[in-house]
């Protein structure tokens, strides 16, 4: 459960971030290089568990040719819609991946293959909560991991140290640090019901407005919701042009990055980011090079593309992750889909990533005694192995413990010194 504090930090956020209806309060573009070295962790979550073993593809196993006959990629360079795009000779990008392809071969880009949670449950509800409290097999912890990583940066004057591009506080956040949820940046206002609209009107401030309600949870929590809208009084966020390039597709995903970058470029204090992307539980109709799980990739790697272009000067600050609660089963299920599995992949980005590599341990063959409960691609990293070492050598924070209770396994190293 969040914490009373927590929770009315985020209820007064809600108050707050519900327009006020005439011109939204908001910075201009930012300049084109950061003012400060501050480093920044993106994560973007894909919830509904993306099959990694359609997203990065062993090409050569015969095996899985087999047992997935009508969604299985085709070869690099055998022509077709359907080819893959090689990456070292063994494993190959979906083709929907193609806007990640050039960041994988000038290595800023690694692949993580066989991530997962070493809780076996293939709960989507379970699993996300286990992956974002960062406390695999264990309900009810009070805190995100993403939480605890802003409580080790210590005490920040922003309200934008830990910001999710969401609708509500995503549980990664949860927890006694502050944190914003702003679904549209445009939308982060002020309402101001009956009287308090007059007296805006008359030309009150929003402090005096503030220091004059007699609500408590506006005073206590809301205090933290007028230092964001005036630190962003200068951003003018509808006429963001990003730079030459970037061309974000028109999704929320896209909105997200977008905005995220706005932030980042105007060193209003982010340290900490977070999005979501929907719609990766491909139990139907899956899809090959066209198909559901081909329009979300496309999307994924679009957004990724473009943050990573518009955020040009500021590849040696910014590392961004992908997450996802587990993978899909190795064998096509009879709706031309595939089922909830354990072993996924992810991605990391950065300038200092050790980058055109997929990393982690890959069975040799797909064959059935390779699998967990012969069925499935087996968890051989453990996620906190991943994150630990992305938070870790982003911030550096060397004691895992604080980020990741009770767990003493060893970084998976992706983060070159």
């Amino acid at each position: 459960m969040l914490s009373r504090r927590a929770f009315l930090k985020s209820s007064g956020l809600a108050l707050i971030a519900v327009g006020l209806g005439g011109t939204p309060l908001f910075l201009k573009r930012a300049a084109a290089m950061a003012t400060s070295k501050r480093k920044v962790l993106v994560t973007i979550f894909q919830r509904g568990a993306m099959d990694g073993v359609m997203a990065v593809s062993p090409y050569g196993d015969a095996q899985l040719q087999k047992v997935r006959p009508r969604l299985a990629m085709s070869a690099p360079n055998s022509g077709g819609e359907n080819a893959l795009l090689d990456l070292d000779g063994r494993f190959g990008f979906h083709p929907a991946f193609q806007p990640l392809l050039p960041l994988f071969q000038r290595k800023e880009l690694a692949i993580v293959h066989g991530v997962g949670s070493p809780e076996p449950t293939r709960s989507h509800f379970d699993q996300q909560d286990y992956m974002e409290s960062g406390t695999p097999g264990r309900k009810g912890t009070p805190d995100g991991w993403l939480n605890r990583v802003a409580k080790e940066l210590g005490a920040g004057t922003s309200p934008f140290k830990a910001v999710a591009m969401t609708s509500a506080l995503p549980r990664s956040l949860y927890g006694d640090e502050s944190a914003l949820a702003i679904s549209n940046l445009a939308d982060f206002g002020v309402k101001a019901p009956g009287a308090m609209q007059s007296a805006m009107a008359a030309g009150q401030s929003f402090e005096v407005l503030y220091e004059q309600t007699s609500q408590t949870l506006l005073r206590g929590a809301g205090q933290e919701s007028f230092e964001a809208i005036k630190l962003l009084s200068k951003i003018d966020v509808k006429n963001y042009r990003p730079l030459e390039g970037a061309e974000y597709p028109r999704s929320p995903l896209g909105n997200s990055l977008k905005q995220i970058a706005q932030l980042i470029k105007a060193d209003v204090g982010v340290e900490i980011a977070f999005a979501e992307s929907g719609g990766w539980d491909t139990h139907v109709q899956q899809g090959t090079a066209r198909g559901n799980f081909a329009n979300r990739a496309k999307d994924l790697a679009q957004a990724i593309a473009a943050f990573w272009k518009d955020l040009e000067a500021y590849h040696d600050i910014v590392t961004l992750m992908t997450m996802t609660e587990f993978g899909r089963t190795i064998a096509e299920n009879g709706s031309n889909g595939t089922d909830h599995g354990r072993g996924s992949c992810l991605f990391v980005l950065g300038g200092k990533v050790d980058g055109g590599k997929v990393h982690g341990i890959f069975p040799n063959t797909l064959a059935p005694e390779n699998l967990e409960d012969g069925r499935d691609l087996p968890v051989t990293t453990d996620f906190r192995a991943v994150f630990s070492e992305v938070a870790g050598k982003t911030f550096g924070i060397k004691n895992d413990a604080k980020i990741f209770p009770n767990w003493n396994g060893k970084r998976l190293q992706l983060i070159n010194a």
